[in-house]
């Protein structure tokens, strides 16, 4: 598995419609995975659609995951299934993550799932959002109170009701493409056998037994989650032969090659410009090859790695010899697992490790569950909480199960205080147990049926008792956590009712209502978060709903669209809980909102969650955190990958404590001239949509609008002034159009500028045959030699190109468009398109470096024609354009129309393979794969971090900061990092301590520059060389004299506002000095930062 990693990495680009968007700034940019989304030029991603593997025979039987389904019951319902188009406006996040192929499959999987309380609501919900052909809920018992601590479908007038037949209608409302049906009857075989999927929870030992036997025989796959307070217990049973057509759903790697040995085994050898990424046993397929055509489009290949640029293959030595070039791609193989059925897994368990600091603990519950199951069968009910008595007896249970195993599962010591706790907590409900192991229970449902990503061999047990109290649990008793016929029964039966009282008073602010910010609200109402006196929850997001967060912002329904996130979400989970404290906002939070989260808002609060889409939001909050020391809960999911991060004000670091990676960007010469991949391709599109249709609009509007345009684009840095003159010279003289004609002769002059003349300059610069001083072929190794494309009507990508160009250009100008190809051709056939001879000593950059050391000169008698010669203001006084911003999710705007059909002309021009619509949306729009399943699972793991913030714990090991990939599946936890230790004259110090000075006396006098430099050399013996505030120089040691004097006895809040040129608000109560210091040894040391109070 990848080691874990922290932080997700985005893109860096103004806000567009994104799934998960909160009330950050930018593009989500570092959720919490540490993973670059940026295309690499030498290690490619290629789509896994365009490298459909070719099985070799012993994968003939990829198919055998086909399933025959019922008939689509007659209700009225969306359909689903064979014949079902799949609607990328809901799914499309998710098509990300899993693929039109397994999705299609998902639509023929008819899924059961039995017991309706929390957990079984979660996986239900879960695999609705996902989009499966129908789902039946099953359950034969009445709400109680304790179900009502995690059940969010329930309210307290549902109590004695059947809990299948309250949740189905609820159900229902979250995807209207899946029937949802109640059934409340005996699950009998004749039954059983229209389901593809059983889900069993909250089911006898017998019954599972009885059902999990036949479903083995009838190859109908087969589930068990079951939690009890803070432990979980999943088991699948996917049948003796299931085949797994993707392990882990990662894009194939592709490389380039430079080099293959004729030998037995041959090597190959990558560019060394970027690892290969490959591992030993993967497969893949040769393309492109000079010289030993053998390999190109031969049967997938076997490799072992040899190196990061290296690896062996098959026997070369009778192949041709090997020229040049060449591409390798991994191919993705079916593979056949086999699964023992549950009896027998029971006596010889397999079991994933969820936390490798627990290693002991899974076998230890193996046993423990099903001595549980014999107590219920025994007593007819669970052990009560906090029963000693009941404990001794599950105990002695454990030992009998022990006693019976085979001699090589026998364990030769039973952990009694873990057997003690599972006892003493059986009758718990967690709502945040039962997201987690909800959400990884509803992945493996859609792993059964579909055969994408690696399904859990075989059980998986959960554990989180460190949520309990650290030291002394003497306050929960039988008695603190006794039922009490109330919503929180479940809760209180694991930590009592003091933790409950605590919680509910707790003032907690959560950032954003995306995905994540509904499953941390949905789990908030659960576990009643500020429900009681003196509580309150602020949430905060500016988004309003789109239809493609339906498919994991489960609190939002189709007629939300349109509305606020917040809002929405606030009153959503009123419904869930009414006594919920929740305040919704609408409010970007940064710097421009500081006075609305204002020193007395944070110092108010107990703790802030985040639930954001981009780094440069993320590191905001978290230095609030840290100025306000309050705790931090921090998560993000990347398709099935997630990760949580807890910040604990004096124990851990910080969120930014750590730095991501910069991005890896494409080089410039690479997109202009020398693209080798789709990526490339596709980020040159959108360069040519921001340069065409809305850069040029924004320039000519600002140089009517702007008086000051002109000075202040001639102060831009090298050949930039010469650019947005020429741009605007164009939009507004060369290039404007009065007319749709006008735009559609412009879109077919461009149309051969950039895929017939510039082409041809290029090759008249680099002749196909030319070498490069060393004897090599100019192009070979990432450079592909393109060729010119020659324009002709019939071809469909040639008018999608000037249909969609055309269009935009025409927007840009207020001009009507048109989508009438007949008369497009016909206004075609009228233009005439200027003849284009290459010119000699025209310079084309061949590299970055190249590039920056030509230092290209300014045309000062350009520039100053330009000036002259752009109208006058007086004749554009009305005059007005209309930048175009780009926005992916609307198929009728012709933006992706002109993406998809710019790459894939100018990936014919280099012979580069295309790109279809769905993933050139992915690349251009930069989307971020995301699926509910992770999302539920990640905020139940933030969840138990929250109670343990909650309780006050105050040891670092208590703490988990997790990362997960359900597609594997891996879990990973580990302690957080220890917050860093500074030192000065032996004083200690970490990221949470400052200096506190009090600038103002109770007199209203304020200190001054000197008195502040004074206390500082009197009080801690440091003597300041530098003090800034924000970006604001304050004094150095350095400044000159006069300036000094001016300074040295004015008041430190004179200084700041002179300096800043910005007044201090009046919500302001203290300001944030940074210093720079000699100890009294003259040497620099490092110090904290200074809090310096003014009100």
């Amino acid at each position: 598995p990848p080691p874990p990693f922290r932080r997700r990495r985005h893109f860096a680009s103004p806000p567009a419609s994104n799934s998960e968007r909160g009330p950050g700034a930018r593009s989500r940019n570092r959720t919490s995975c540490r993973m670059s989304s940026s295309p690499l030029s030498k290690k490619r991603r290629v789509s896994v659609s365009t490298a459909e593997p070719k099985t070799a025979s012993n994968c003939s039987s990829v198919n055998s995951l086909r399933t025959e389904s019922p008939a689509t019951p007659a209700n009225g319902m969306a359909k689903n299934g064979n014949d079902a188009e799949i609607d990328e406006g809901l799914y499309s996040r998710q098509l990300y993550v899993l693929g039109y192929e397994a999705m299609k499959r998902m639509q023929n999987a008819n899924i059961l799932i039995s017991g309706m309380r929390g957990l079984g609501l979660e996986i239900a919900k879960n695999v609705i959002l996902g989009g499966v052909k129908t789902v039946t809920i099953h359950d034969q018992g009445v709400a109680e109170w304790v179900d009502l601590s995690s059940q969010f479908y329930l309210r307290e007038a549902d109590l004695a009701k059947n809990r299948a037949e309250i949740s189905q209608p609820r159900l229902a409302e979250l995807n209207t493409y899946v029937p949802v049906t109640a059934y409340t009857g005996e699950l009998t075989e004749e039954y059983l056998q229209q389901f593809q999927v059983v889900v069993l929870t909250n089911s006898t030992m017998d019954e599972q037994l009885r059902i999990g036997e036949l479903c083995h025989c009838k190859g109908i796959k087969f589930i068990i989650a079951d939690t009890k307070g803070l432990f979980g217990q999943l088991f699948c049973d996917f049948g003796p032969e299931m085949i797994v057509l993707d392990m882990n759903g990662e894009q194939p790697l592709s490389a380039m090659i430079s080099m293959i040995t004729k030998d037995n085994p041959g090597v190959v050898t990558c560019l060394d410009e970027a690892r290969h990424g490959f591992e030993s046993g993967d497969f893949v397929m040769f393309t492109e090859i000079q010289g030993m055509k053998e390999l190109n489009n031969s049967d997938p290949v076997e490799i072992k790695v040899l190196g990061p640029y290296t690896f062996s293959i098959c026997d070369t030595s009778a192949f041709s010899d090997y020229i040049r070039g060449g591409i390798v791609t991994q191919v993705k193989m079916a593979k056949k697992l086999s699964f023992k059925s549950l009896k027998a897994s029971l006596a010889e368990p397999d079991i994933v490790t969820t936390d490798f600091a627990k290693f002991e603990n899974p076998q230890q519950l193996h046993l423990a569950f099903q001595a549980l199951h014999e107590f219920v069968k025994k007593n007819c009910r669970l052990p009560g909480p906090r029963n000693q008595a009941d404990a001794d007896e599950l105990v002695n249970l454990v030992k009998g199960v022990n006693e019976k195993v085979s001699p090589c599962s026998r364990l030769e010591k039973l952990d009694e205080k873990l057997i003690r706790k599972l006892s003493y907590m059986a009758a718990g409900d967690l709502a945040p147990i039962n997201a987690f192991i909800g959400g990884v229970a509803a992945q493996e449902v859609m792993k059964s049926c579909t055969g994408k990503f690696t399904p859990i061999m075989q059980w998986l047990y959960f554990d989180a008792v460190e949520c309990l109290p650290e030291e002394d649990d003497s306050s929960l008793t039988a008695e603190t956590c006794g039922f009490r016929n109330c919503r929180y029964d479940g809760q209180i039966a694991v930590f009592g009712s003091a933790m409950q009282e605590r919680l509910a008073s707790l003032k907690y602010f959560l950032v954003g209502a995306g995905a994540i910010g509904c499953e941390l609200l949905k789990n908030f109402a659960m576990i009643g978060l500020a429900c009681g006196e003196g509580g309150e929850l602020t949430v905060t997001d500016m988004d309003t709903i789109e239809k493609s967060n339906l498919n994991r912002q489960f609190l939002f329904r189709p007629w939300d669209v349109t509305k606020m996130k917040s809002e929405t979400a606030a009153a959503a989970v009123k419904q869930m809980n009414p006594n919920m404290r929740v305040n919704a906002h609408q409010n970007r939070v940064g710097p421009d909102t500081e006075r609305v989260y204002d020193d007395d808002f944070f110092e108010a609060l107990d703790g802030v969650a985040n639930a954001l889409d981009n780094v440069d939001a993320r590191m905001y909050i978290d230095r609030r955190c840290v100025y306000y020391r309050k705790p931090l809960l921090e998560s993000g999911t990347l398709g099935t990958k997630g990760n949580v991060q807890v910040v604990i004000p004096f124990l851990t670091e910080s969120y930014s404590s750590s730095q991501d990676p910069p991005e890896k960007s494409i080089p410039i010469c690479t997109l202009k001239n020398f693209p080798n991949a789709i990526e490339h391709t596709l980020q040159w599109a959108r360069d040519e949509f921001e340069g065409l249709f809305k850069q040029p609009a924004e320039n000519v509007n600002q140089y009517i609008q702007d008086s000051k345009f002109m000075e202040r684009t001639l102060k831009l840095p090298g050949a930039q002034p010469l650019e947005v003159l020429e741009a605007a010279f164009k939009s507004l003289v060369t290039e404007r159009s009065k007319s749709w004609e006008d735009c559609v002769t412009w879109a077919r002059n461009h149309w051969q500028i950039q895929y017939n003349n510039n082409i041809r300059q290029l090759l008249h610069n680099f002749p196909p045959d030319q070498v490069t001083t060393s004897g090599t072929p100019f192009w070979s190794g990432p450079k592909r030699c393109p060729h010119p494309l020659e324009f002709d009507t019939m071809n469909t990508l040639h008018m999608d190109y000037i249909v969609a160009a055309a269009n935009l250009f025409a927007q840009t100008y207020g001009i009507k468009g048109s989508r009438d190809r007949a008369h497009v051709v016909d206004i075609l056939k009228g233009v005439k398109v200027p003849t284009f001879t290459p010119k000699s000593g025209v310079k084309i950059h061949v590299s970055d470096q190249d590039l920056q050391n030509s230092n290209a000169s300014l045309d000062d008698s350009r520039l100053e024609e330009l000036k002259t010669t752009l109208p006058s203001l007086e004749a554009l006084s009305t005059f007005r354009m209309y930048p175009i911003e780009f926005e992916k999710d609307d198929d009728t705007n012709f933006h992706m129309d002109f993406i998809v059909a710019a790459s894939n002309l100018r990936a014919e021009n280099y012979d580069i393979p295309p790109a279809d619509r769905h993933k050139s949306k992915l690349i251009a729009g930069k989307i971020i794969p995301a699926i509910a399943t992770a999302t539920a699972a990640v905020v139940g793991l933030v969840c138990l971090e929250l109670y343990k913030v909650a309780f006050g714990h105050t040891k670092l090991d208590s703490f988990k900061n997790g990362f997960m990939n359900l597609a594997l599946p891996f879990f990973g936890f580990s302690e957080p990092i220890a917050a860093p230790k500074h030192t000065y004259y032996e004083k200690d110090w970490t990221l949470w301590d400052r200096f506190e000075v009090t600038g103002v006396k109770p007199n209203g006098e304020e200190m001054t520059l000197k008195a502040f430099l004074d206390y500082f050399k009197n009080e801690h013996k440091l003597e300041i060389t530098m003090l800034s505030q924000g970006v604001s120089m304050l004094y150095s040691f350095f400044m000159p004299a006069a300036k000094l004097k001016e300074r040295i006895e004015q008041p430190m809040t004179e200084i700041v506002t002179k300096v800043s040129k910005k007044k201090i608000g009046k919500y302001v109560k203290a300001l944030v000095f940074e210093l720079c210091c000699n100890d009294e040894n003259d040497e620099d040391v490092e110090v904290p930062y200074v809090r310096y109070t003014i009100r």
